[in-house]
């Protein structure tokens, strides 16, 4: 009896960290489940997502921002980019999300090497990568709180626009998505 006692409780533990990774796990599976990922197509060949020329002018998002427990809400972004003399394009944004006061931030991006991107981001706490693959400009950087953003950018066969998912995560879990559609205005 007393050896079997031992046995049980021995096992006990084993049990335990089993059940809380269990539970840990199904958490995890929970929270992502929170904030839907919208449907992204695959980059098609042409026509080729060129960032510097898409960005350099007068831009406007009209976006859909969903953050983990919180409800889908509008945000706006007016961009304002030009060239720097050495190449990099600067641009300035304007945010302006729901109940927020209208927020600045500015890009510095500068294409590296043919379909490749490297540069800053205000609100990143280290630089910008991106890399173009047809039509699709996938950018990624860290965003202040360790929260790992990744933006797959496609551009409409007109040129004129672009559609933009913007997926943070933290600790792999997803927990905001926005959802934008930007606009080139004026030439």
């Amino acid at each position: 009896m007393g050896a079997m006692i031992t046995k049980r409780v021995g096992i006990f533990p084993a049990f335990r960290r089993g059940l809380a990774i269990a539970m840990i796990s199904a958490a995890a599976g929970l929270l992502a489940g929170c904030v839907p990922m919208p449907r992204i197509a695959r980059p098609a060949p042409a026509p080729r997502f060129d960032a510097i020329a898409f960005f350099t002018g007068h831009t406007e998002g009209r976006a859909s921002l969903k953050v983990i427990f919180g409800k889908r809400h509008p945000v706006a972004v007016h961009g304002m980019g030009v060239m720097d003399s050495d190449g990099t394009l600067l641009l300035d944004q304007i945010v302006e999300e729901a109940g927020q006061p209208p927020k600045k931030r500015q890009w510095r991006i500068r294409e590296t090497t043919p379909d490749h991107y490297a540069g800053t981001l205000s609100d990143a706490t280290g630089g910008v990568t991106g890399v173009t693959r047809g039509d699709r400009l996938v950018l990624r950087f860290t965003m202040k709180g360790g929260f790992q953003a990744k933006q797959l950018l496609t551009l409409r066969p007109d040129g004129k626009a672009a559609h933009n998912v913007l997926i943070v995560r933290k600790f792999g879990i997803t927990v905001a998505v926005l959802e934008e559609t930007i606009t080139r205005v004026g030439p």
